[in-house]
């Protein structure tokens, strides 16, 4: 294993059991792999129980945005003031850490540094020290045994806790924190919707970039575009529809994230995502915990009320078509040449903006889920397809068909 970064204890080397439908949390690496039966995501999730023991009550539909985003107080755009050098977006997340760390609120944080042999390769790390908390920012590509790092965490005396997590990694947790026997558990988490393995990262990296190794950042932004930056001081953007997504193998996305439910990571405290941010950062405060945690940035962070643009319907009833038809083994329509600089253009300007972009996307993802299941494992509807999922599809024509829906539909 590479050496962890300077105040940061790594995982331990666990051989990792073959699970179907695996991210590698983590609780697999554990002393008890089997408790991955009730835990994963992936299996038989409970997400309306869970919302209502986290966070008092389960997401309101008739609430402002909870049916598509889960339980949450405040919603907010938001800025780290300065912005955090190195960070993704502003710093928001490492800087909560780093704050619950200086104040003493918890012993240690469980998050994701690079890997000192790769930049772009995750590393679960365990941080004591708040100025570490600087070795996490930015974006990686890979799974991550996060959750191995609990058992050597309490083993060392850490009774209160902080973890930055990915939803699958989150899920797990709040599965088993009631055994955990911690004096404090917080979580911040971040959305995820489509991850891969790091070299897979690497070869898209190899249709964007003339010198792949001289890229220091990629984003996908809510503008339509991704933005790469280099180790020059140079910047890049490429808009969504000149991706060269057809030069990417079929299962570039592995199924777990083809399938994946929690795109705004509705079991955490807080979560710090980008989606509706319209260039700066998108909170969602789930709960009190998630409430004193924003507190401890004081006027350190700039706070405003996020804003909507443009319709999704059309561009999410487009998406539906383009998986069911890949879904059902057929080519994907693809938007002519000559078409295609016309609508890059256009989509930021028209295009689903800030919270209907958010929209939009968690729809996509609902339908992604459905149709993916319904070819690839059809039998898993009825337990991974939460009630809400269907409720979020069912405007574009997606109900359940018999057997399809069980106890998480009812």
């Amino acid at each position: 294993m590479t050496p962890p970064p300077d105040g940061a204890t790594p995982p331990p080397e666990v051989a990792l059991p073959t699970r179907d439908l695996c991210t590698d949390c983590g609780l697999s690496r554990t002393a008890t792999p089997n408790r991955c039966g009730r835990a994963c995501q992936f299996i038989r999730p409970d997400y309306p129980g869970q919302e209502a023991r986290v966070h008092g009550r389960c997401r309101d539909p008739a609430r402002g945005d909870e049916l598509f985003f889960g339980p949450y107080q405040q919603m907010y755009q938001a800025a780290l003031i300065p912005p955090s050098p190195g960070a993704q977006w502003t710093g928001i997340t490492t800087a909560l850490a780093g704050r619950l760390l200086e104040t003493r609120t918890v012993d240690a944080v469980l998050a994701m540094a690079a890997d000192p042999a790769d930049r772009w390769k995750p590393l679960p790390v365990m941080i004591t020290q708040p100025a570490d908390m600087a070795r996490c920012r930015g974006m990686r590509m890979g799974h991550a045994p996060l959750l191995s790092l609990i058992e050597p965490a309490i083993a060392a005396g850490h009774k209160r806790l902080a973890v930055i997590g990915l939803p699958c990694q989150v899920h797990a947790l709040r599965a088993i924190e009631a055994d955990l026997g911690l004096e404090r558990l917080l979580v911040i988490g971040t959305p995820c919707s489509d991850n891969t393995t790091t070299p897979r990262f690497h070869d898209f990296l190899g249709l964007l970039a003339d010198d792949p190794d001289s890229v220091t950042y990629l984003e996908f932004r809510a503008d339509y575009h991704v933005e790469l930056r280099f180790r020059e001081g140079g910047r890049k953007l490429i808009p969504f529809l000149k991706l060269p997504l057809s030069k990417l193998p079929a299962d570039f996305f592995p199924l777990t994230c083809k399938t994946c439910v929690d795109y705004t990571n509705v079991l955490a405290d807080i979560t710090v995502g980008y989606m509706a941010g319209r260039g700066e950062q998108w909170l969602l405060v789930r709960n009190d915990r998630g409430a004193d945690m924003l507190a401890l940035l004081g006027d350190r962070i700039r706070l405003a009320e996020p804003t909507s643009a443009g319709k999704r319907r059309g561009p999410v009833a487009g998406f539906l078509k383009n998986v069911a038809r890949a879904a059902g083994g057929m080519p994907v329509r693809a938007m002519p040449d000559w078409a295609r600089p016309l609508a890059a253009w256009l989509m930021p300007k028209i295009g689903p903006r800030g919270l209907e972009f958010a929209r939009a996307r968690v729809e996509m993802k609902a339908i992604e889920t459905v149709l993916h299941l319904r070819k690839d494992r059809p039998r898993r509807l009825r337990t991974m397809v939460p009630a809400h999922v269907w409720a979020l599809v069912a405007p574009y024509g997606l109900t359940p068909n018999d057997g399809e829906s069980g106890d998480q539909a009812q």
